[in-house]
């Protein structure tokens, strides 16, 4: 495959005029109902004019990291796709902007990739705030988009008819969490979140769960987005004494509460994040004062999904460090929209539409992709994780775990 970068002539012009725009060159093959494809094979070079695919993802900003990590699966998707001989027999080509971790961006740029780019296809950005605006378009334009990086479930409560989930909706995020919590004899929680829609709509239905599963909520607050310092949420947290600390939040803030907890000595006997927990980079961060900490995730590399062992591989070669769950989403992303095309036997977009609403296949995540009529994602299957020192195994749902939990969480000074 040839892989060729340009940068837009906008580079450094304000976002109104486009912004600085990435395009990269890849593509993609076959797919039955039953499964999706997740390794390239042996094809013919794709002819003819490229299928062009668009999407908008966070390369900067707050959730620039986690966007990488999309991008990335985006990128070797379409490489793979074209190595077994293009989309319908097309190269894909990949057409990838940054929107800054802005919803305003975003909506920008994709009226930038459907009228000004003229693209065939759409794939969706990151984050819940950032999809939720730029659905607009794609609902105005009718161009079918699966939300590869977003779950906040007041996305598909619009009547929408062009946006497809492909994992579990937030507020299910912490519910395995909740359950092992009970399991353990453990009654008090308490829930923080960023003030943004998907943290928003993890500590809704966290708490609407944890009050049926006969927990009492001690506490629950919001701060801000990109918050530099919660040392006075945390001061009345400890006066609160929760039990459970679950915080529903992006890889920066999980960190950050992490480290305050400890300078606070903030002591709870389980403590979960949502998105950070499940992340190499927290590990990498906290070293050891990650240990014992849980999180959601919507996939791990131990997982015995269909082609997973491929996938992990071929994207550790091509970028040279290890997937986590926001990869394997993008990926899974790139597998339905493939299935979904071939399964209309062309890029007609209400085809596709139509493929995506009754679509049910294996990818690369736990469970399947299946929606119900609003294109809310119904068979996705979120696992737990666990830091245990240097690794974080799965440790729940029994049939996947390969760890049993460390429990309870010791306090900060006995470490």
């Amino acid at each position: 495959m040839t892989t060729r970068t340009r940068r837009s002539i906008l580079a450094g012009t304000p976002a109104t005029l486009g912004l600085a725009g990435l395009i990269l060159s890849a593509c993609g093959g076959d797919s039955g109902e039953s499964a999706a494809p997740a390794a390239p094979a042996t094809g013919g070079a794709p002819k003819g004019a490229p299928v062009k695919i668009g999407a908008s993802v966070s390369t900067t900003g707050s959730n620039g990291k986690t966007g990488q990590y999309q991008v990335e699966a985006y990128q070797l998707w379409a490489e793979q796709i074209n190595a077994r001989g293009g989309l319908l027999g097309r190269p894909v080509e990949m057409v990838i902007l940054d929107d800054q971790s802005d919803p305003t961006v975003g909506t920008k740029l994709y009226e930038k990739l459907i009228n000004e780019d003229k693209v065939d296809l759409v794939l969706g950005p990151y984050s819940s705030g950032v999809t939720q605006a730029v659905s607009t378009v794609t609902e105005k334009y009718k161009y079918p988009m699966l939300s590869a990086g977003a779950s906040a479930s007041d996305i598909w409560k619009r009547n929408y008819k062009y946006v497809f989930g492909v994992y579990s909706v937030a507020e299910s995020y912490f519910y395995g969490v909740i359950d092992l919590a009970k399991k353990n004899g453990l009654k008090t929680i308490a829930i923080i979140n960023e003030d943004t829609v998907f943290p928003k709509a993890t500590a809704a239905g966290t708490a609407e769960y944890a009050r049926k599963e006969g927990f009492r909520i001690v506490f629950q607050e919001q701060y801000p987005t990109k918050v530099t310092d919660l040392s006075s949420l945390i001061t009345k947290l400890k006066a609160a004494k929760p039990e459970v600390l679950v915080g529903g939040s992006y890889q920066p803030d999980s960190v950050l509460i992490t480290r305050q907890a400890k300078e606070l000595d903030l002591n709870v006997k389980m403590l979960a994040f949502s998105v950070g927990a499940a992340m190499p980079e927290f590990g990498e961060g906290l070293g050891k004062d990650a240990d014992f900490i849980f999180g959601p995730s919507m996939w791990e590399p131990s997982l015995k999904t269909k082609g997973n062992s491929e996938f992990e591989a071929s994207y550790k070669k091509k970028w040279n460090r290890e997937p986590d769950y926001h990869s394997a989403t993008g990926f899974a992303g790139g597998q339905i929209l493939e299935a979904a095309v071939l399964k209309a036997k062309s890029l007609d977009r209400e085809k596709i539409r139509e493929a995506l609403s009754t679509l049910e296949i294996e990818t690369v995540l736990p469970g399947k992709y299946k929606v119900d009529d609003t294109g809310t994602q119904l068979s996705h299957i979120p696992v737990v994780i666990q830091w245990q020192g240097k690794d974080k195994p799965v440790i729940g749902p029994d049939a996947m775990a390969t760890a049993k939990p460390k429990f309870p969480m010791p306090e900060w000074k006995s470490r």
